[in-house]
C-alpha cells in the first residue's frame, strides 16, 4: 500500500524525499535555520523544487550556510556568488543573504540564538492546522505578518509574509501537512 502524501510533492524523487524527512520537522537549530531562511528568501518568485535542485549547490556557494562567514562577504565575493550559474543570481537576493547574516547575528546576540527568537512567536510549539488539502494552506497568516514586520524592523531583506510562512511551515512551527498524510500524524506526535 503507497503511502498518502500531501498532492504537492508530486513522485518527483527529491521533492518525496524533502516532505517525507524534512518539510515540518521542528527546527531548532541556528544553522539549519539561517539555511532555510537563505533558501526561502531565494525562492520568492520561484518554485521550490528549482530551489531544491540547486540547493547543494547554494550549500557550496554560500559556504555551507555558515552566517558567520556569510555576514562578511565582500564586494569581490558578491560578485563571484553573480557568476555562479549553479545559484539563483538575483543581485539584490545575493546581497540580501548578506545583510540577513549579519541581522541574524544580532538577533542570536539579542536573544542568546535565533531559535529562542523565532519560536517564541509560537509559544515554542508548533501550530497544528488540519488541512482537507493543501489548497486550504494559506499563503500567510495574521501570525507570518508579524514576524515578517519583526524581521524588517530587525534589518532582513526579502521576508515578506508569504516567505515567512514557507520558513514557518519548512521548519514545523507550523504543521501543515494535509490531515491523510503519513507525515502529519507522525509530526503532530513528534515523529521525526
Amino acid at each position: 500500500m503507497t503511502k498518502q502524501r500531501c498532492a504537492w510533492c508530486g513522485v518527483d524523487p527529491l521533492y518525496v524525499a524533502y516532505h517525507d524527512t524534512e518539510w515540518g520537522v521542528p527546527v531548532h537549530d541556528d544553522k539549519t535555520l539561517f539555511e532555510f531562511l537563505l533558501l526561502e528568501t531565494f525562492q520568492a518568485g520561484l518554485s521550490w523544487i528549482t530551489i531544491l535542485r540547486k540547493r547543494e549547490n547554494f550549500r557550496k556557494a554560500f559556504d555551507a550556510f555558515d552566517y558567520k562567514k556569510i555576514a562578511k562577504y565582500d564586494q569581490q565575493k558578491i560578485d563571484s556568488l553573480l557568476e555562479n550559474a549553479g545559484i539563483i543570481r538575483n543581485k539584490l537576493k545575493v546581497k540580501s543573504a548578506v545583510t540577513n547574516a549579519q541581522a541574524f547575528i544580532k538577533v542570536q546576540e539579542e536573544f542568546g540564538s535565533f531559535s529562542k527568537y523565532i519560536w517564541a512567536f509560537v509559544d515554542g510549539k508548533p501550530i497544528q492546522n488540519e488541512l482537507k488539502s493543501f489548497e486550504g494552506a494559506p499563503a500567510n497568516t495574521p501570525l507570518s505578518d508579524t514576524i515578517s514586520k519583526d524581521l524588517k524592523k530587525r534589518g532582513f531583506k526579502f521576508v515578506g509574509s508569504t516567505v515567512v510562512y514557507a520558513h514557518m511551515q519548512a521548519t514545523g512551527m507550523v504543521n501543515d501537512h494535509v490531515a491523510s498524510c503519513f507525515r502529519y500524524e507522525e509530526i503532530k506526535k513528534g515523529l521525526y
